[in-house]
């Protein structure tokens, strides 16, 4: 497949003006909102706007996941089981797809607590991820948020085993969790978290990791990765947010839609970083990708290229929460900025 970014001229590229045909090249998570109107400028919102503190707002939301979380795995026997577990998931981190769930929620006007245990899911999910991936047999890497990776502290196998205890976890607590929403609704978040997660989701995009890695992909493999191994959990944990919100299906769809921009935009500013930033900066080794062969966005297209790819895609996200409330979508609107400017 041709490359879907060299030889498009670059006004209507980043413009959003490109022809039909230039359309069809550009990668599918900005193709898909290119011809949408833009975001309604956060000038709409007035005071709000001004007032609205994404930081203070992600600390808040980070504080009540992260005592959800604490209280969804207590430590019990076997010990050492949960205490890996728990050295993973409790860990300081972003928290991007529990705070995603939490604010699709609130953006279609549910309450934060309908929310709660998708978006707890969503982290159990991410976090048996990131185990796994660390794996000898995967990336073997020795750190994770700025500690040793899990099998570095517990053993392989531990590690093994609690990545497969948290996702079975997670499903059981969004079907025994969930409270004050109907059950058709809870199944509907259940069967999009499983979908996720499995050979059509997560496990896909690893799997073409892995055969790819040393290889020479191009765009279009490496946007498929992507958007399995990193966006499709932000797409489900966004989606089940609204879905238990009580969303039309419209509004799910915007919503899934924002998401999987900014999951694709989350993997391309991890690229960008990977060559940007060093190990300390980052908690994880830095230029692991590009020494194991790996293709990444700034070694396909160029690192300014990439850059102005983050842009596009932060401004495709934007575009999927015109017609929403202005002020409920703000969390959403800034989350995009805060994913496309972080260091590490």
């Amino acid at each position: 497949m041709a490359c879907p970014v060299h030889g498009i001229p670059r006004t209507a590229m980043w413009s959003g003006r490109a022809t039909a045909a230039h359309r069809r090249r550009l990668p599918l998570a900005v193709r898909s909102a290119s011809t949408r109107p833009q975001a309604e400028p956060e000038e709409t919102t007035g005071a709000a706007a001004a007032q609205f503190d994404l930081k203070s707002y992600m600390a808040d939301k980070t504080l009540r996941v992260d005592a959800a979380l604490d209280r969804a795995v207590p430590l019990c026997h076997p010990a050492r089981l949960y205490d890996s577990m728990r050295y993973s998931l409790l860990a300081p981190g972003k928290r991007v797809r529990p705070v995603i769930a939490l604010a699709s929620c609130e953006l279609v006007g549910g309450p934060e607590g309908a929310a709660m245990p998708v978006a707890c899911a969503s982290e159990m999910m991410h976090v048996m991820s990131l185990i796994h991936d660390d794996l000898p047999c995967i990336d073997n890497d020795d750190l994770r948020r700025g500690r040793p990776s899990n099998h570095r502290a517990f053993g392989e196998g531990t590690a093994l085993l609690a990545g497969d205890a948290l996702v079975s976890l997670a499903f059981e607590h969004v079907a025994t969790r969930t409270t004050g929403v109907p059950a058709e609704l809870v199944l509907s978040a259940v069967s999009e978290l499983a979908s996720a997660m499995g050979p059509k989701g997560l496990v896909a995009g690893q799997i073409m990791d892995i055969e790819s890695e040393g290889q020479a992909v191009g765009l279009d493999v490496l946007e498929f990765i992507h958007l399995h191994k990193t966006g499709r959990l932000l797409e489900a944990a966004a989606a089940c947010g609204a879905i238990v919100g009580g969303g039309s299906d419209a509004e799910v769809d915007r919503v899934r839609r924002y998401a999987r921009c900014v999951g694709l935009l989350f993997q391309v500013v991890d690229d960008i970083l990977d060559v940007t930033k060093t190990s300390e900066e980052l908690g994880k080794t830095a230029g692991k990708d590009v020494a194991s062969g790996k293709t990444t966005y700034p070694k396909l297209i160029g690192l300014e290229k990439a850059q102005q790819l983050a842009r596009t895609l932060v401004r495709n996200a934007e575009a999927e929460l015109h017609g929403f409330d202005c002020v409920r979508a703000l969390p959403l609107r800034r989350l995009a900025h805060y994913v496309a400017d972080r260091h590490n």
